[in-house]
């Protein structure tokens, strides 16, 4: 009985107990704090254009020719499978639509490791495939469709590829 009655006996806080906990409670933090901020630095960068400057004063006529290509109503759909991936050009009546070029820039949203520009060749009644089967998860396209010196179709859209390569909604 003395032994219980000698744990439950409130016992003496010292100042080194309180040096203690304050080490302990900041050591945390500071090792949490530098673990992320290393995590911050050796992956993704965040840098969507190289000078944020320049961009900024050629906003406007970039905005100006998407309109004017939007205009258009070409449009595209994704039709991954296990070689790589299919794009279908339709235009404004959604029937196959022809291109004289097409590509697309991949990229995942964060991350660099498995961007990859491709280039497509026709494969018929509107359609263009690219070798290269795209791994699982989400990806951004950034597909540009020329015919002769006309862009026809230019504009990113995102998309996510299911664990069996098909496309998800």
């Amino acid at each position: 009985m003395t032994f219980i009655r000698s744990i439950f006996q409130p016992k003496e806080f010292t100042g080194r107990h309180m040096l203690l906990t304050m080490v302990a409670f900041f050591g945390v933090i500071i090792t949490v704090n530098l673990m992320m901020a290393r995590f911050a630095v050796t992956t993704w960068s965040g840098l969507v254009v190289p000078n944020t400057y320049v961009a900024s004063q050629e906003f406007n006529t970039q905005a100006a020719q998407s309109r004017a290509i939007a205009a258009l109503g070409y449009d595209v759909a994704f039709e991954p499978d296990a070689e790589g991936l299919i794009i279908v050009l339709t235009d404004a009546r959604g029937e196959p639509a022809y291109a004289s070029s097409l590509t697309a820039s991949l990229r995942r949203p964060v991350g660099t490791d498995d961007d990859r520009e491709l280039v497509f060749a026709a494969d018929g009644a509107g359609r263009y495939r690219a070798d290269g089967a795209l791994a699982e998860g989400e990806w951004i396209a950034h597909v540009t469709a020329m015919r002769g010196d006309e862009t026809i179709y230019k504009k990113g859209r995102r998309f996510h590829i299911g664990g069996n390569g098909s496309l998800k909604p």
